[in-house]
């Protein structure tokens, strides 16, 4: 999955030096390029943007008077030939500040700070001291989910996200279906197709091509077959595999 970045700057020269560097790097995909912030608000209300590389001095409004209008702004990367600005850029939670002229190699250290940042977290399974049922957390954005996994239904994958279907809500929080399939398969849990797992005990029927879950028909991958019949203690010739 691509990180969607956007260039803001008013040098022509400065954008395409970004460019350059950015043919360099994998899994960047650069969605807009914008000679000045106005045009880069603009797009961030028609388009998911991951990632800014943003100067500082620009016309009509600066990047930092930029930054102060957006609720839930993209991780910046500060472009800039000016180095007096480098304190005050951190009150942003910048996730990196370079220097004009941009070397590949400083450029490259500051893309690799944002992947860091950005790796999914691993999440752990505990147990609630109140009732003893097995719970994770889970983050959406910036509010943090405490889900039962008693009330979980099924999980379903949207490229490096995970959409969880539970008891009184739904949440989606970024973890890759392998990871959290690791953590769930020793609880009763089943990975029936590479972008569903579901809940054992929620399974209501199921045929040789799907099962359901409470209103929800979910297939069973073709790869995925064998083990839904080890996991259901079903006889092999029920599903024909």
């Amino acid at each position: 999955m691509n990180t969607n970045c956007i260039i803001v700057d008013d040098e022509p020269l400065a954008i395409n030096v970004i460019k350059n560097h950015l043919s360099h790097i994998e899994g960047i995909k650069i969605v807009a390029e914008c000679k000045n912030a106005i045009e880069a608000g603009n797009i961030l209300r028609k388009q998911k943007v991951d990632l800014i590389f943003l100067d500082i001095q620009m016309p009509k409004i600066t990047g930092f008077e930029f930054l102060t209008t957006l609720n839930n702004p993209p991780k910046v990367i500060i472009t800039t030939a000016f180095r007096n600005y480098a304190i005050k850029s951190y009150e942003f939670e910048v996730i990196d500040y370079l220097l004009k002229p941009i070397s590949f190699d400083r450029f490259l250290k500051a893309v690799n700070k944002f992947f860091k940042q950005n790796e999914p977290k691993n999440i752990d399974i505990q147990k609630d001291m109140n009732n003893n049922n097995l719970f994770i957390y889970v983050n959406e954005e910036k509010n943090i989910h405490k889900i039962f996994l008693n009330d979980i239904i099924y999980m379903e994958s949207f490229r490096e996200y995970i959409n969880i279907y539970a008891k009184n809500k739904s949440v989606s929080t970024k973890i890759q279906i392998s990871k959290i399939y690791e953590k769930l398969q020793k609880h009763n849990f089943i990975r029936i197709h590479k972008s569903f797992i579901v809940s054992i005990d929620k399974i209501n029927s199921f045929n040789a091509h799907s099962v359901t879950v409470g209103n929800k028909e979910l297939p069973i991958g073709r790869t995925y077959k064998e083990q839904v019949i080890k996991n259901l203690n079903l006889d092999s010739r029920i599903l024909k595999i």
